[in-house]
């Protein structure tokens, strides 16, 4: 893995996934992969990843979406898998294989220099994170041929993932809120706005630009019951964020509220809450 520089803007958000946010992707990398599988076999189903092609993974964390893209396009082709996160960069080189055409790249994707010669730029949950969307994409869309696509998931609103904001609000019951910020500021629910991603897209000089909306459900437990639902929850994502400085007597309150928020959703082992992305399209002219 190689490092380039990285847009200043950006600082904060690599300091965040180089710091115990990134530590804790790594450590649950296997049942983030299970939990989210049905979100990226949708978006595969829509790039239609083909054998032989070029393709670019934005925010490849630890690497699940790029050596399954590098297991589509085979020895004829080349998926090249971009992060900031040293951390779980790492862990993707570790579960590389040497039949599998796939590299990686310790970088910003708003600054990095890429050949103008990938037919597909896609990104599972990568890019809701750029201080400067429409510059990243512009710089990204400098990567691909003519008629190269583009297709990304990104999250709706956060009323339309419960499975993110239902043991959210149990938790706040017993620690502070964060600080409000604007609906467009980076993170995960950046791309909320169909208007917003249209036009960020159409200024980086993208054509084409389709949303289409994907409702599933996600299993929070894994199949594996409640008390793996409430463990999860606490170990990654915004409830591990939220609990970051607190004492035991908190975070013990904190899971007992949240197994009562999840108990309802429990069918068998799993409990599965609602999810709401948006499935991005676009080509290069």
């Amino acid at each position: 893995m190689s490092s380039l520089p990285a847009d200043a803007r950006n600082a904060d958000q690599i300091a965040h996934w180089n710091g115990p946010t990134g530590r804790r992707w790594v450590d649950h990398q296997e049942h983030q992969d299970a939990l989210l599988r049905p979100i990226l076999d949708a978006a595969l189903a829509r790039a239609d990843v083909q054998p032989g092609e070029r393709v670019v993974d934005i925010g490849c964390g630890c690497g699940g979406s790029t050596l399954e893209l590098g297991r589509r396009v085979g020895r004829a082709g080349r998926v090249l898998g971009i992060d900031v996160s040293a951390p779980m960069l790492a862990r993707a080189a570790e579960r590389s294989t040497p039949e599998l055409p796939v590299a990686f790249v310790r970088a910003d994707a708003t600054v990095y220099p890429l050949p103008g010669d990938f037919d597909l730029l896609f990104s599972r949950f990568g890019v809701m994170f750029f201080a400067e969307p429409a510059r990243a994409f512009a710089n990204l869309r400098a990567g691909l041929r003519p008629g190269g696509r583009l297709l990304f998931v990104c999250f709706r609103t956060p009323r339309e993932n419960p499975w993110m904001i239902v043991p959210l609000e149990a938790a706040y019951a017993h620690v502070p809120t964060p600080r409000e910020t604007a609906p467009d500021d980076a993170g995960p629910f950046a791309f909320a706005r169909e208007e917003r991603v249209r036009g960020i897209l159409g200024a980086a000089g993208f054509a084409r630009i389709d949303l289409a909306p994907l409702d599933l459900s996600l299993d929070l437990a894994g199949g594996r019951g409640l008390d793996a639902a409430v463990a999860a929850t606490l170990a990654i994502g915004p409830v591990s964020r939220a609990l970051e400085g607190h004492p035991p007597e908190i975070r013990n309150a904190v899971a007992a509220s949240i197994r009562r928020a999840l108990a309802p959703h429990q069918r068998g082992e799993t409990v599965a809450l609602a999810s709401g992305t948006w499935l991005v399209s676009a080509v290069s002219p």
